[in-house]
């Protein structure tokens, strides 16, 4: 899966943002932190230190969200490319970001787990890149219907 195909896939799907959608959910909504920038991770990993990399993603899955990041999700390779997987974290704005960093680098579980990924040396290169969503464009649901004769079409939805 190229990044292109990744991120297509993650907005066209609401992951990104991690909003829902269709109907109203089952437990009242959680007060979520405004998301107008996502920072996407790409990480090229030793494909045999996958279940390294795993623990290493769920770690930060207790550690992002008290430092100030709104963790979209951590995602490993799955069929295709076996090296390369995705961490998407949602902030206010760069300044909400930078502020993040700097706790993260005061907490100790955070230190930790960089310091793990280190020493394990499962992550060979690892880019960032700070996306907006387009006005108009962000969480627009799939039009498509199966009829009932079996017959696939676009319409618009009720």
């Amino acid at each position: 899966m190229t990044r292109r195909d990744a991120m297509q896939y993650l907005i066209s799907s609401g992951v990104v943002f991690g909003l829902r959608i269709g109907d109203v959910p089952a437990e009242p909504p959680v007060r979520r932190m405004p998301v107008r920038i996502t920072c996407f991770i790409r990480y090229q990993i030793d494909p045999f230190q996958r279940d390294e990399f795993k623990k290493y993603a769920e770690n930060w899955g207790r550690i992002i969200p008290r430092c100030g990041g709104h963790l979209v999700g951590y995602f490993l390779p799955d069929e295709g490319t076996n090296d390369v997987a995705w961490g998407l974290i949602g902030f206010d704005s760069l300044a909400a970001y930078e502020a993040y960093r700097a706790r993260l680098k005061s907490d100790p579980e955070g230190r930790e787990n960089l310091s793990m990924a280190q020493t394990k040396r499962f992550i060979l290169r690892e880019e960032r890149s700070f996306l907006e969503v387009v006005d108009g464009t962000f969480n627009i649901p799939s039009t498509f219907t199966r009829c009932t004769d079996g017959d696939e079409t676009s319409r618009p939805s009720r």
